[in-house]
């Protein structure tokens, strides 16, 4: 008797592939993603999968994409709370070590489709959300783009963020350590911002 495959309808197949890019990055990096592995991970057939998403890179466009919307609410969230400058900092900090496979596909051009229209959306909510300056703290006079201390502060914490993802401070492996650490770069930081 031959074995039949279980299927079943799937409420939002293509939400739930992109959950699946998450494990599976997170697990194995990015990398070792597949529509197929992620087909077979939440139990669809890879057409089902090739349906919602053509080929590799579309899908990992639409995780990254995901990845700024998610960073970009992050963001918008400690703005609203008004939070200041430095949990502002701290969230985006906060973001990459909690997901640092969401994290690292952000900015991998070379592995999606950049000009995706919802990519290219997707980017520019998180620079709406870097020029609205950290929680309006900093000094702006143009918010359409990115001011000398916006780019500081952004470099700054995304070069700590890709250490703690990716560099040498991978290997600390406490997040309570890796934020007091970031706080501490963030005292650094401060007096050339001209903040308290």
């Amino acid at each position: 008797m031959k074995k039949t495959r279980d299927t079943y309808h799937h409420g939002n197949l293509a939400e739930s592939l992109l959950d699946a890019v998450e494990d599976l990055a997170t697990r194995f990096g990015l990398e070792a993603v597949s529509l197929r592995a992620c087909a077979k991970q939440i139990g669809v057939s890879p057409s089902s999968a090739f349906r919602h998403y053509p080929d590799k890179r579309a899908l990992l466009t639409a995780f990254a994409a995901r990845a700024l919307q998610q960073l970009s609410t992050v963001l918008a969230a400690a703005a609203a709370e008004n939070a200041g400058f430095r949990q502002t900092a701290l969230a985006y900090v906060g973001y990459a070590i909690e997901k640092p496979a969401l994290f690292r596909a952000m900015w991998r051009e070379d592995t999606i489709y950049a000009a995706d229209e919802s990519y290219r959306e997707a980017t520019a909510a998180l620079t709406r959300q870097l020029t609205a300056g950290f929680g309006d703290a900093l000094q702006d006079c143009d918010p359409d783009n990115l001011s000398e201390q916006e780019l500081l502060v952004w470099s700054t914490l995304h070069g700590l963020a890709v250490l703690f993802t990716d560099g040498p401070l991978n290997q600390i492996r406490d997040d309570s350590t890796r934020l007091e650490t970031a706080n501490r770069v963030i005292d650094q930081l401060m007096p050339a911002l001209h903040l308290n």
